[in-house]
């Protein structure tokens, strides 16, 4: 962003919400273990942006809302947003919350210990097997997951299990972050690529609206994201911090 900002006049360089944005609440950081923390990695200029975009239309502050949001796409994060802050969010890189279309999400420590020392895969492997052809891929060898909902409507039973497998854990992922708002949710938003899923999304939408009303953002605008960001510094409604390391 620096290197683009010093070739125009007059242009300065922000950083909008990258995936490392880290706003747990420390109650959130325990893992279960002393040498594992848990960390804050996920789909945040989605999250944020649409959480935004959402507050605008109910013509209230995304600072003085608690919102659910689910990024569905080759990863899936869903992020519990208190206030503005994003106080507890799955890991959606490195092996937490729901498995997607190429990542196994949260899987049993102990068979997957077993696993690991077995001998029989390596370490490159076990990190494939966590990120890249988990998921869909595993199961299905396809990371489409539009390819997926193709399969189900033709009548493909595994299919149908997964993909609603996936639904499934997505709405208990929804359940958990609705017990860190304390069940004071004023909407859950469904965003990414496979919101334009409808069966998808109403497998979801049945098993989590008793909790908020469930509002449908499908797809991503990752430039518009950023823009946005920029504007809301230059016009004041936020304030840009600054980082020494």
């Amino acid at each position: 962003a620096d290197d683009i900002a010093r070739v125009i006049d007059g242009a300065r360089a922000y950083i909008a919400d990258p995936v490392v944005v880290d706003e747990l609440q420390d109650v959130a950081r325990i893992s279960g273990h002393p040498k594992i923390e848990r960390i804050s990695i996920f789909h945040a200029l989605n999250q944020k942006a649409i959480a935004r975009t959402h507050a605008n239309s109910v013509g209230r502050k995304y600072e003085e809302m608690n919102i659910i949001v689910a990024h569905l796409g080759g990863g899936i994060s869903v992020g519990a947003h208190l206030n503005g802050r994003v106080v507890d969010v799955n890991n959606a890189l490195d092996g937490d919350g729901p498995f997607s279309p190429e990542r196994s999400g949260s899987l049993p420590m102990g068979a997957f210990a077993r696993m690991c020392f077995s001998g029989e895969v390596t370490l490159d492997q076990v990190k494939k097997m966590i990120t890249g052809q988990g998921g869909f891929v595993a199961y299905l060898e396809t990371n489409d997951a539009y390819e997926v909902e193709q399969r189900v409507k033709a009548g493909d039973e595994k299919a149908k299990l997964i993909h609603n497998a996936l639904a499934y854990q997505v709405s208990k992922e929804i359940g958990s972050m609705a017990t860190v708002l304390h069940g004071k949710v004023d909407a859950i938003l469904l965003t990414g690529g496979i919101a334009y899923d409808k069966d998808f999304v109403d497998y979801v939408k049945e098993m989590t609206s008793f909790i908020a009303p469930v509002v449908v953002y499908p797809g991503e605008d990752e430039m518009k994201a950023l823009a946005m960001n920029g504007l809301m510094v230059l016009r004041g409604e936020i304030y840009a911090k600054s980082y020494n390391g």
